[in-house]
This record gives structure tokens, sequence and C-alpha cells, in this order.
């Protein structure tokens, strides 16, 4: 009787799987005949296949066998979104931007109650922007920009409580900004530039909580700018909107009476016989109309102010409007065709198609703006690969969200020019997001690129790795996004208190001497595609540590992005603690021999555990008095003939005459018999 039963439940659970993966494959189906009608470019998505095995390009499924994500950006995709897509109602990400899409926005879409990005920005879709999406409660993200959406925004976005980012530019949108957007707890980012909205700014809005980007650049809007807008500075962009007025914000006019004498009604319309009824006024900010019966109540003396200011908006509008039509087309034109739009995400590779496969995260885009720009799609340098470049593009919002917006408490390490956060990418992996100004980085593009590029071709196991970067021209900044090593740098298990927990154990010790040089010989070394790269910074705060105290180099090849005085900046702590090579000081330059100097320091830290480099240490190790160079914390538990050659490398590492100095290739062969032997 047991068994049977056991049979019968294991049957009924395959039949669960099988229809659920039939229902899923269906809408797949669907949904591929209406995004690539021709099927010149989703063949892998056979009626046959099995989407969660890898060979459907784009999809990736969560660990229950189900569609979880959709990613095929930048595809030339050219049909239509089709309603079938509210059948895949496990989808946490859907990413489609940067394709020709065109039609409706099926209100299908509001099915997919777990989605958290929706990416459909730079495409032809049309149409309203569904009110259904209000139902969509997970939603984090919600990128529309670049597209031709008409109608107004639907006030029941203002329901979406874990949204962050809400990018609406460059649409054909009109009517007034919902004030039910303030009521969003969590937004952060919202860009409502290049469409036709009028009425005055929310206050609503303007109080959310968290709110430090609001973009509504050419737009028609008017009326008192709300003052707790100022907190924002730079991230409240206001400009081409005529009808705007307030104090303390830079070339607004000062409202005037006519700005004050109903300041709370959107302008184009009116109320009485001669405007629309006020069910057809959209909600705008603190729109507090008193109307009774079938209009509302007017003084015959606002009437004609009304008139006349409405003549005095019709004609600026006008004569604005055909000054920013043909700047809209051409910048439209110029952004589409040249990649220098101002969304957030748009750009792809085909490197894209395999890392989405895998996760549910887009790291193929890059954020523009005005003015900086070295990774416009229309550089082309010597010895620089687009392609390449492209494939460690990172999107600004990603790196943005993952670092939880730079929050202090992400805060990992603070220098001169930088500032490291911790970071967790959407597919769970953790990062370290490396923040650096542009007035710290070369000027030149071309150089800033070779820079880069030397940074993408580095590649071993001592190496903290490179995941990629990410330039925002508006922000004027660099991001480089590289794995996290969680035991963080060297310089943390140095002067540990007597019988402090962080005291490395004398195998660990040699473990990280050994490790680090195998990373310098490498960097020391000319490989193909890689040339040879001095680091330059070799010091206990540059070597990080991974769960298992693997060391990894940092911060290599960082020079080559850096201006000479922000590099000779960076060094001058490490110059405090000793690294520098006594030859800097005539010379003034960098070689591989200044690294191994460093290197030698390093090493006297290690058996020392001290910060601090100083001459005695280099006494006891001549004098072959190595007990007194060696950390007490070790309490004479290490190889005494170990610990005898180590001291002798780093003597001769740090010998005063740069030719004396062996080279990393001789030091990583006697690390590697001092090991052996062991």
């Amino acid at each position: 009787m047991g068994f049977p039963a056991l049979l019968l439940c294991f049957l009924l659970i395959l039949f669960a799987v099988s229809v659920r993966g039939n229902v899923e494959l269906r809408a797949l189906m669907d949904l591929k005949a209406s995004l690539d009608p021709e099927n010149a470019l989703l063949t892998s998505w056979t009626v046959s296949g099995d989407p969660c095995d890898g060979s459907f390009e784009g999809l990736a499924c969560n660990d229950k066998g189900q569609v979880a994500n959709i990613s095929l950006q930048g595809k030339g995709l050219k049909g239509k979104l089709s309603p079938a897509i509210g059948g895949l109602t496990h989808l946490t990400g859907l990413y489609l931007h940067y394709n020709s899409l065109y039609g409706e926005i099926p209100r299908e879409i509001s099915n997919l109650i777990e989605l958290s990005d929706m990416y459909l920005n730079v495409n032809n879709l049309s149409g309203d922007i569904p009110p259904e999406l209000g139902n969509m409660s997970s939603l984090q993200v919600l990128q529309l920009c670049y597209n031709q959406f008409t109608g107004s925004i639907p006030t029941q976005l203002g329901t979406l409580k874990k949204l962050n980012v809400l990018a609406l530019q460059s649409n054909q949108l009109t009517g007034a900004i919902p004030a039910s957007l303030g009521d969003l707890g969590v937004l952060m980012r919202v860009d409502l530039s290049s469409n036709h909205l009028f009425g005055s700014i929310p206050s609503k809005l303007a109080d959310a909580p968290l709110l430090e980007v609001l973009d509504i650049r050419s737009n028609r809007l008017s009326g008192n700018v709300p003052l707790a807008l100022k907190r924002l500075v730079g991230g409240f962009q206001y400009g081409n909107n005529p009808g705007l007025c307030g104090m303390g914000f830079p070339s607004l006019r000062v409202c005037t009476s006519l700005d004050r004498s109903n300041p709370n009604r959107p302008e184009p319309y009116g109320g009485g016989s001669s405007g629309l009824s006020t069910r057809d006024i959209p909600e705008t900010a603190n729109l507090n109309l008193s109307c009774s019966g079938n209009g509302c109540s007017k003084s015959s003396k606002t009437s004609q102010a009304s008139v006349v200011v409405g003549v005095i908006v019709v004609t600026v509008i006008a004569s604005a409007l055909g000054i920013l039509t043909f700047t809209h087309y051409r910048r439209r034109k110029q952004k589409l065709e040249g990649g220098l739009d101002m969304c957030d995400s748009r750009l792809s590779t085909d490197q894209a198609k395999e890392v989405n496969r895998k996760n549910g995260s887009p790291l193929v885009s890059l954020e523009y703006s005005i003015g900086w720009d070295p990774l416009a799609e229309d550089r082309r340098y010597g010895g620089v690969s687009q392609e390449i470049l492209q494939s460690y593009r990172f999107n600004l919002e990603e790196v943005e969200s993952a670092t939880q917006y730079f929050a202090d408490r992400n805060l990992l390490a603070r220098s001169n020019f930088s500032t490291t956060y911790r970071g967790s990418l959407r597919d769970g992996s953790l990062v370290a997001v490396t923040r650096i100004t542009k007035i710290s980085c070369k000027s030149e593009e071309a150089e800033f690129l070779r820079g880069l590029n030397v940074l993408t071709c580095l590649r071993h196991e001592n190496l903290v790795k490179l995941r990629g970067f990410c330039c925002s021209k508006s922000r004027g900044e660099c991001f480089l996004v590289y794995d996290f090593v969680p035991r963080g740098n060297l310089l943390h298990y140095l002067d540990v208190k007597e019988d402090e927990a962080r005291a490395l154990e004398w195998s660990t010790r040699v473990s990280i001497i050994s490790g680090t040089a195998k990373g310098i010989e490498y960097l020391h070394g000319c490989k193909v595609n890689k040339p040879s790269l001095v680091h330059q910074n070799i010091c206990a705060e540059n070597v990080l540590l991974d769960q298992r105290f693997k060391p990894l180099l940092s911060n290599s090849g960082l020079h080559k992005l850096l201006t000479n005085d922000t590099v000779f900046s960076a060094l001058k702590a490490s110059a405090a603690m000793g690294y520098l090579a006594p030859e800097y000081s005539t010379t003034g330059r960098f070689t591989e021999r200044s690294d191994i100097y460093a290197f030698g320091v390093l090493i006297f830290q290690i058996l020392s555990g001290k910060r601090k480099f100083t001459s005695s240490m280099r006494a006891a190790a001549e004098s072959s008095k190595f007990h007194d160079l060696m950390d007490t914390n070790l309490r004479g538990r290490f190889s005494e003939s170990e610990a005898a050659k180590l001291a002798k490398i780093a003597l001769l590492c740090t010998h005063e005459c740069p030719e004396e100095r062996p080279i990393m290739e001789t030091i990583v062969r006697e690390l590697g018999n001092l090991t052996n032997s062991s």
C-alpha cells in the first residue's frame, strides 16, 4: 500500500512539472513568433528543446526549473511583445532593450508579479503605458525610455512600493507628473525628460525620502519648484521648462503674482465651459480645486489673468516646441545611431548572451550624458578592441544599485583619488566597486582606453579579477568592478595585538609571500596580448586575502588610467611605510626592480608582523639573528630554515643597488624550492 501511494505521488509530481514546462514552452514559442517573426534570430528556441538546459539563447531558469530571465538586449529583434509573456509567471528579469520592437505593451504583462527588472528601453514601442503595471508589486527597475509612448504617466505606478528606478525619458508622454510617485518610499532615480509633460512638480514627489535623481528637462512644466528639491543638488535637472520658477535654483526666475494666481492648476486645463472637466485633469502636484456641479469657481479677475497667462504660455510653448522638436529629433537620431543616449541600459555584446544565460545580470551597458566620453561607440584607437571593451562594460544603474547607491555602510576603503564599496549584483555575486573621479583619470581618451585595455588582459590566480567597468559622463566618474575578496587586505593582519585571533599562522605567511611573488612575476612577464607591467605600488594594502588566505594583488595596472600627479599622490603613503626604492629619489622612475624592492619590504613585514619597515629588520637579517625579526605572536611556532631563507630573500630584494636585486622569476623558483622541501 505504501509503495503504490509513493509511486502515485511521484507520477503526479512528474505530471505537474511536465504540465508547467509545457505551459512555459508554449508561451516561449508564442513569444518567439511575435518577437522574431522571420525566425532569423531566435533559432535556438525550438518546440522540442528544453528552455532550462542552456540551449535557448538569452534564457535562464531558477533552481526550480522555471524560466526566470529573458536577456535579449541588442539582438535586432523587429517584432512585437506578445501577450504570451504573461504566461511566464516566474520571470524576474526581462531585458529586451536596444532592439526595434514596435506596438503596445500587452496588458497581460501585469501577470508577472515576480518581475523585478523590466528593460524595454530604446525600441519603437508605442501606445499608452498600461496602468496594469501597477499590479507588478516586485518591480524595482522600470526602463521604458527612448520609445514612442503617448498618453499620461499612470497614477497606478504609485503602488509599486519596491520601485527604485523609473526611466521614461524621450517619449511623447503628456499630462502631469503623478503625485502618487511620492508614495514610493525607496524610489531613488526618476527620469521624465524630453516628453510633453505639463503642470507643476508634485511636492509629494519632491519629499520622497530616498530620491537622489529627478530629471524633468525639456518638458512644459510650470509653477513654483518645491524647495525640497534643493537637497538633490546636481541630481535635480530642470532645464528647458520656461514656465518653472522658484527661489534658490540657478537659472530659475523668481515666481511672480501671475505664477501664484493658481499655482496648483495644470496650465493646459481650464475650468467650466472654457476647458475640460476636472475629471479629465491628471493627478498633479497639490491639485486642490474648489469645484461643485459642472465647473470650478473662479473670479472674473482670475479668468482675465488666465487668458493673459494663456496667451503668453501658448506663444512661449509654440516657439519652444519647434526648437525642442528639432533638437529632440536630432538628439534621438544621434543617440540611437551613435550609441550616445542617456538611458541607463542600452549597449549589448555577444558575450552578454553567455553571461545572461547563467544569470539575470545585464552587464553590458554604459551610461552616457554630456562631456567626458572615453568609451563612445565611434572611438577607434590602435590596439584597443571595442569588442573587448564592450564585453567588460557595466550598467551604471546596476553599479549604483549593487552598492545601494554607494551607501556609507558599504564603504570598504577610501583614498585621495578613489573610494571602494562592497556590492552585490543581481545574480547574487559579491563585488568591490572602485569609484574614481574624472579629474584623477588621464584626460586623453586614447590613453584612458589603452589603460582599460591593459586592465582587461590581466588574468592570474594571484591577481584580483576585474569584472568590468562603467564610465558616467554625467557624474564625471569611472567605476571599476572587481570580485569581492572577503578577508580584506594584509595590512589588517599586521601590528596585531598579542593573542589576538587575527595573528597569521606560519604556513599562511609563507603561502602569502609565495602567492604574491607569483602575481608580481606574472605582471613583469610579457605574454601574448599582455605587455610587461610594473605594478608601482606593491604594499600590504594592495595584497588582498580570499577566504582561504590566498593572496590577490589589487590595483594592478591602475596607474595606466590615472594622471601622473594622482599616482604620485597615492604613493606618498607607501613611501612613508618604506616601500619606495632608494633609486626613485634620483631617477623618478618605477621599474621591475623597484617592484622587487617593495616586495622585499613586504616579506619583512610578514615575518615581523609589523606595518612599518625599519633598518633594524635588515640588521637582524644581516646578522642572522632572525629570531629578533620574527613576530612574537608566532610563539616560536615556525620553521627556522624557512625563516632564514625568507629573510635572505628579503635582504636581496631590498639591496640598495637595483642591479643586485634578483628578478621575480628567480625569486619564485627559490620560493618554490622552499615550499617543496617543507
